[in-house]
Order: C-alpha cells, then structure tokens, then sequence
C-alpha cells in the first residue's frame, strides 16, 4: 500500500483535492477531523490536555475553542504541546484506518503533516499551494474570519515555501490549471515509480 500526504496551509484547498480523490475512488483520512473526534471522545486525551492546560480546557464537554485559541495564537510551545498531546491518538486512527483500506493507494490530508513527523511514516507528500490573496478570500468564505484572524493562522503555521520544499510534489491551485490533470499527473509518475 502507498501512503501519500496531502498537506498545505490554510485555505489552500487540501480539502477539495481529497474530494477529488475519493471521487476516483481513492481512499482518504482527514487528520484534523480525527484529531477533534479524538479530543471530544477520548477521555485519556481529555484528562491529558486538563493535566497541562486546566479544566477551562472543556466547557460542558465541549472543548473551549476561545481558550484554546488564546493559547495558541500567544505561545508557540503551547501549540506544540497540544499538537505532541494529540498527534499520537491521531497516529494510532489512522493505523487502525489504514488497515480497513483494500486500495493499493490512499492518502492522509493534514495541515501539520511535517510539523508532527507524520510524513516519515508516508511514501509521498503533496503540498498544495495557492497564491495568498485566493486563501484569505476562502477562508473569509468559509470561516467568516477577519483578515487580522486569518494572518494570525497563517504566521501561526510553517512558512508555504517551506511545505513545498519538502514535499515530493506540488499541486498548484491557484484556480488557473486543472487540479484533476495535475493529480493524475502525480498518480502517473507514483506508480512508473513503484
């Protein structure tokens, strides 16, 4: 079985690549998905992030999204934390997931795919990337965010140029060349490969 990652910064458009994936029948993992039902159903998740960040972690239940933002967008060692809190349960899915695929190849969408080591466990990475000015008016779009809230994200999370220097391939989706050409592209030189 190839393993592929699919990676980039916000709103770039992993998402819609992985849509167009599953649409040729290829089966894909979306990490950030997993990690928040890990954090909403895994009680040694939950009682870990109460252990380093406090009960204000969870209201009700429910992950205190304003709290952990605070957090996050302040302090840099807290958002690794998390992420080293976190990023194992999600691992651990997707092994479990991977086992369940009858596809020769399947793919793992994550926004930190570098940033927790998860590609040394994949094949392939693909970096999706888009100009700037596209991702803020997606995420305005999708998330209803502020220019200001958005740069803070994006300052957040490693430098695009970076993503792309480590990764195998790039796919580029600035809306002006075929997404589904250029993956079939990838497929093609992936399997001349193995």
């Amino acid at each position: 079985m190839i393993k592929i990652g699919i990676t980039g910064g916000i709103g770039v458009g992993k998402t819609y690549v992985s849509n167009i994936l599953n649409k040729m029948s290829y089966p894909s993992f979306n990490a950030d998905l997993i990690a928040k039902k890990c954090v909403k159903e895994n009680k040694f998740l939950q009682e870990s992030l109460i252990e380093n960040f406090g009960e204000e972690v969870f209201i009700d239940n429910n992950i205190n999204k304003e709290f952990l933002k605070n957090i996050i967008f302040n302090n840099s060692k807290a958002l690794k934390k998390i992420n080293s809190i976190i990023h194992p349960y999600v691992n651990v899915e997707f092994d479990l997931w991977c086992k369940q695929q009858n596809s020769s190849i399947i793919f793992k969408e994550a926004a930190i795919l570098f940033e927790t080591g998860a590609n040394k466990k994949l094949d392939f990475i693909i970096c999706v990337s888009s100009n700037l000015d596209l991702r803020i008016k997606r995420i305005k779009k999708r998330d209803n965010k502020s220019t200001k809230d958005i740069m803070k994200i994006i300052d957040n999370q490693m430098e695009q140029s970076n993503k792309e220097d480590l990764s195998d391939f790039i796919i580029n989706n600035n809306e002006n060349q075929s997404l589904l050409l250029q993956i079939q592209n990838i497929l093609e030189t992936i399997n001349e490969d193995s």
